[in-house]
Parts: C-alpha cells; structure tokens; sequence
C-alpha cells in the first residue's frame, strides 16, 4: 500500500504558508507602537497604554453569520473582513472600551490562498479603521467539516476603559436625546431573511440591479465602523448602543435603568432603499426588530450637547429619553 500525506487528506501545509507570507504587509499595517514582537510568534503581544487611573480590558467575539454565503456565492471575499472586525469593535465602545488589538479564525474546507488573503485584507482594513492592531490570527484547514467552498469567521477584539467611565446606564436620565448614527447599509444581521426574501420568495439573481448597482453590491456593502466618531465625542456621550440584530427595540433597552424608555420618532429615521424594499414584504413590527432600518449606532447624550455631536457628525437627533419602565416606544 502506498503512503499517503496530508495533501492526501485535504489540507494543503504548503498553500497555508505562502497564504501566511502574503498577507503579512497587510497585517503589518494596523500595527502601532504598543505592537511587541511581529508575525509568526505563538501569540501576540500587546503593551497596556499608559494613562488610565483604574484601566479595565474588554473583550469582544462575534461573526458574519449567513452574509458570508453571500460572498462566497458571489466570489467576493473583500469585505466580509471589514465585517468582521466591525461587529466586535463596534460592540467594545458601547462600553467605553477603546479598540487595542484584534485577532481572527478563518475555518474553511480547502484553502484557497488568494480568496483567503483577500479576506484578510478586508480584516486588516477593519482593523485601520477601528484604529487597532491586528496581532493574529489562525487559519484552519478542515475537509470533512466544511465543503471545499464554505468558509467560516470568527474575531476576536480587546480594548482598554477607565473602569469609572464603564457604568454608562447611570448616566442615562429623563430628557436627554438620542442621536442616531447612519447605517452603511444591513450591516452583519438579518441575512437569512434577507436571502429568504430576495432569493427565495422574488427570484432575484446577485447581479439583478438595486439602486443603481448590482444587488450583492448593496447586500455586500461592509458594516460602518464607528469608533472615530465615539473617540470624537467621547466626553459628551452618555451612553451607546449598537444596534445589531434585534434592531433599536432590543438593543437601545441594554444601555437603560430601569425606570427610563426611549421615544422614537419612526418618521425621524432616515431609512435606507434595502428597507424600504424589503418592508413591501414584510411586516413593519418585524422589520424593526431584525433590522437596523439605517440606524448603525445609538448615542444617548445632554440637550447641550446634541448640537455639536450632529454639526460634526453625520448624527441627527430621532428622540428622546422619558419616564417609563425599560424599553422603546416606536412613534
């Protein structure tokens, strides 16, 4: 009998390496001055900042869920990365937690160098905008879990807070307003629905036009990034939400006490075209709860101050906080 390799089995060691070579310069991107050591170490490094009284690490994981079929079936693999780091880092502001350092999993039945790089890339990219490092990573080659075209992603964030400025549900009181920050578009949630409705129920094809452009385009576009605007205006905020899937009814309740509700004019929300088409299909209660209806991010703050969040900001005001047991009223 002859011998056989791993190669024979499925996984490809020579592939990984030269994927591992070729994403390097994009991984050395994000690096900044706290970045001890480079890639290839059994772990990353990361040097604590210098400054906080009482510093706390947070940590955040989270995925793409279904939007990755999407990419998959389109061969599109170059933001799905942007993706991924958005939905961890995006969730470390809400509680202060400014982004330090990022690592991924990348899972998939046959590697396939350049799609995987690709990815990477978007992940590198996710990380500049987030203004974090990406330190690492793993990638896992593994027939028989996964077919030879799925891929699955996993991220991984920690930031850094003033353990002080953490309890952000005490700052929440009657009167102040809630600021909406605009959506790129679905963001990382409510794709199955999505694939259901477009797909499924109209019989519509990726390349179909939508807006102007292609519909994977829209249904592609990576989720915004927000912590430039939580860095700009830190010290005037109250609290925030990230308004993922659940969408504004399920969210905006996690950052309030429990003698508060919010008051949202619906007629306030800048919705976006993907929702207004989608809500033709389905029920409006439904919508509000799966989908971000073009709301990305929720910043609760002081009359005061509404004024200059939005003048320097894409933010507009779209309620207010009042008297009430826990949650959201749509209006």
């Amino acid at each position: 009998m002859a011998n056989i390799s791993y190669k024979d089995a499925g996984v490809d060691i020579d592939a990984g390496n030269s994927f591992v070579e070729a994403i390097k310069a994009d991984v050395k991107s994000t690096f900044d001055s706290n970045v001890i050591g480079g890639i290839g170490s059994f772990a990353g490094a990361y040097a604590l900042p210098t400054g906080y009284k009482e510093p706390v690490l947070l940590s955040a994981t989270d995925g793409v869920g279904t939007k990755l079929k999407l990419a998959i079936d389109s061969e599109k693999f170059d933001t799905v990365g942007i993706d991924l780091v958005a939905m961890c880092v995006n969730d470390l502001i809400c509680n202060f937690g400014t982004p330090m350092f990022f690592l991924d999993y990348y899972a998939t039945g046959h590697l396939v160098p350049q799609n995987a790089q690709a990815v990477v890339a978007g992940i590198a990219e996710g990380c500049r905008r987030a203004e974090c490092a990406l330190v690492g990573g793993e990638t896992a080659e593994m027939p028989g879990m996964y077919s030879d075209d799925d891929f699955d992603l996993a991220g991984f964030a920690v930031g850094i807070a003033e353990k002080s400025q953490m309890d952000t549900i005490s700052n929440v009181k009657e009167g102040q307003v809630v600021i909406a920050f605009p959506s790129s578009g679905v963001h990382s949630n409510g794709y199955s629905l999505v694939r259901k409705l477009f797909f499924d129920k109209l019989g519509m094809s990726l390349d179909d036009e939508f807006d102007g452009k292609p519909l994977i385009d829209t249904l592609l576009t990576p989720t915004r990034i927000y912590v430039k605007e939580f860095k700009a205006n830190r010290d005037k905020i109250k609290a925030l939400a990230h308004i993922t899937g659940g969408g504004i009814v399920e969210n905006l309740p996690r950052v309030l006490p429990d003698n508060l509700r919010a008051k949202i004019q619906k007629d306030s929300i800048k919705t976006l075209p993907i929702f207004d088409f989608m809500s033709q299909y389905i029920d409006e209660n439904e919508m509000y709860r799966t989908f971000n209806m073009g709301v990305g991010m929720i910043i609760i703050a002081d009359t005061k101050d509404a004024d200059d969040i939005c003048a320097n900001s894409d933010g507009y005001i779209i309620g207010e906080i009042v008297n009430g047991s826990k949650g959201v009223d749509l209006i």
